[in-house]
């Protein structure tokens, strides 16, 4: 009574695979939230990890707005919150843009931008941001290589 999914394999002699039906529904879920249910789109692997690095960012962003707060670099303290409340904000919309095109990847650099500003407020900064900025390209050009190769290698299969 499974689903079977198609797989490539399938044709080297193994039989495909078979899922329950709530399995099914929960890899067609999986695969709705994902983004990979649609078709058209081809930067996956590079959308995913843009992801995975703004995820950890926000985290890092968190950390940094309460360094600024816990050393009182600005008047008022709660100034750092503030800042570090609307680049974590930054991030997250980043996050939920990553289905739409190549939005999410814009707002990905620009989240990198706003947070080397940040080293105006406390320099230490700078060197995260630049870690950061780092992962990001390096995540930018192997995704994008990667979602090239998919795609050629999806071609000649057909």
């Amino acid at each position: 009574m499974g689903r079977q999914m198609s797989d490539r394999r399938h044709t080297a002699g193994e039989s495909p695979l078979e899922l329950s039906p709530s399995e099914a529904a929960a890899h067609n879920a999986a695969m709705r939230v994902a983004g990979a249910a649609d078709a058209q789109v081809t930067a996956k692997t590079q959308r995913a990890l843009a992801s995975i690095t703004l995820g950890f960012e926000l985290i890092v962003v968190v950390l940094i707005g309460l360094a600024i707060f816990g050393l009182g670099l600005l008047e008022p303290r709660e100034l750092g919150l503030v800042i570090a409340g609307g680049l974590a904000a930054s991030c997250v919309v980043a996050l939920a843009c990553m289905r739409i095109g190549r939005v999410g990847i814009i707002l990905g650099w620009v989240v990198h931008g706003l947070m080397l500003a940040t080293a105006i407020i406390i320099p230490t900064a700078h060197i995260v941001g630049l870690l950061f900025t780092a992962l990001w390209v390096y995540c930018m050009v192997k995704g994008a290589k990667i979602d090239r190769d998919r795609a050629a290698w999806l071609a000649a299969q057909s």
